[in-house]
C-alpha cells in the first residue's frame, strides 16, 4: 500500500509545507498529517488525489486515537460528545479513496483518526456544500490535464481561539488545491468562518462576547471566500511561497492591474482558475 502525501505526484514537485511550530508528521495512506500536540489538532493536512481511479465507497470507518500520539494529546470523543460540534474531517474521507480495493478501503478508515478532525459546528460541517464542493469542481479542471491534485488544508491557529473542554477551537479553516498543466503548478486558496455559528455551543460568556465583537468581522456563516494564498501565509504563518507564485487569483487580478484580494464565492462557476 501508498503511504504518505507524495511530493512527487504532481509533475511539478510540491513539498508538504512545515509550520515552525514543533509538530510530529504522521503518515496515513495518500496523505499525511502534520500534528501540533500543543493544540491537540493538524497544523496542516496534505492529500493527494488520482480523479481517475477514485473509489465512491460508502460512508464506513469508526473514529480512533492514532497510536503514535499519546491520547491525552489528541482532540477524542469528549471534545464531540452531547453538543453541537462535528469531527471535521480535514482530509475529506472519500480524497485518498482511490487505488486497488485493499488500499482504497484502508485509505478510508484511515481518514477517521482523531489526528484528521477538528470542532466544527454541525451546521458549518453539514452545510457547507460549496466549500465541500471546491475539489470537486477544481478536478473537473484538472480532469483535462492530468486529472490529479495535490490538497492543503488546515485550521487558523489563533492565541485567543475560544477553549472548549480542553481544546481551543479554531474559528477559520483554509484549503489550497494545486494542480499542473504542462509541468506548471497552478493553485488556488479559499477560507471559511464558523465563528457566526460558535454560539451553539456553551462557551464562556467572556468569550462569547469577545466573539461577537471580534476584529475584523467573522466573514458569515456558510460564506466561502477564494482568497490570494499569500493571504493564507499570513494567516498561518506557513510557508507557502511556492504556492503563492503559482496562485491563479493573485495572478490574474495582477494582470489586470489589480492588487490581489479575496472574492466571496456564491457559486464554485465563480472560482478564478
Amino acid at each position: 500500500m501508498s503511504g504518505g502525501y507524495d511530493s512527487d505526484f504532481l509533475r511539478a514537485g510540491l513539498e508538504l509545507p512545515s509550520p515552525s511550530e514543533t509538530t510530529v508528521l504522521l503518515d496515513y495512506i495518500h496523505f499525511s498529517v502534520r500534528f501540533r500536540p500543543d493544540r491537540k489538532l493538524a497544523a496542516i493536512v496534505g492529500v493527494n488525489i488520482n480523479g481517475s481511479e477514485l473509489d465512491a465507497l460508502a460512508r464506513e470507518g469508526t473514529w480512533h486515537f492514532d497510536s503514535r500520539i499519546p491520547k491525552e494529546q489528541q482532540a477524542g470523543p469528549e471534545v464531540y460528545k452531547n453538543n453541537a460540534f462535528d469531527r471535521g474531517h480535514l482530509v475529506r474521507r472519500l480524497d485518498p479513496v482511490w487505488g486497488d480495493a485493499a488500499t482504497a478501503k484502508k485509505a478510508n478508515q484511515d481518514t477517521f483518526a482523531f489526528t484528521n478532525a477538528a470542532p466544527q459546528i454541525d451546521d458549518f460541517n453539514q452545510g457547507k456544500q460549496l466549500w465541500v464542493g471546491l475539489e470537486d469542481h477544481v478536478l473537473g479542471h484538472a480532469d483535462t490535464f492530468d486529472a490529479r491534485l495535490s490538497v492543503f488544508t488546515g485550521p487558523v491557529f489563533r492565541d485567543d481561539d475560544p477553549p472548549y473542554r480542553g481544546v481551543h477551537v479554531p474559528r477559520k479553516f483554509w484549503k489550497i488545491a494545486a494542480w499542473t498543466n504542462d509541468a506548471v503548478l497552478g493553485a488556488v486558496g479559499f477560507v471559511v468562518d464558523q465563528t457566526p455559528l460558535m454560539d451553539k455551543v456553551e462557551l464562556e460568556e467572556a468569550t462569547r462576547e469577545r466573539l461577537l465583537t471580534d476584529e475584523p468581522p467573522p466573514l458569515g456563516p456558510f460564506r466561502t471566500f477564494q482568497v490570494p494564498i499569500e493571504d493564507i501565509a499570513g494567516l498561518t504563518g506557513l510557508p507557502l511561497d511556492t504556492l503563492a507564485d503559482a496562485d491563479r487569483l493573485a495572478r490574474g487580478q495582477r494582470a489586470l492591474g489589480e492588487k490581489p484580494k479575496a472574492i466571496r464565492l456564491e457559486t464554485a462557476e465563480q472560482i478564478r482558475l
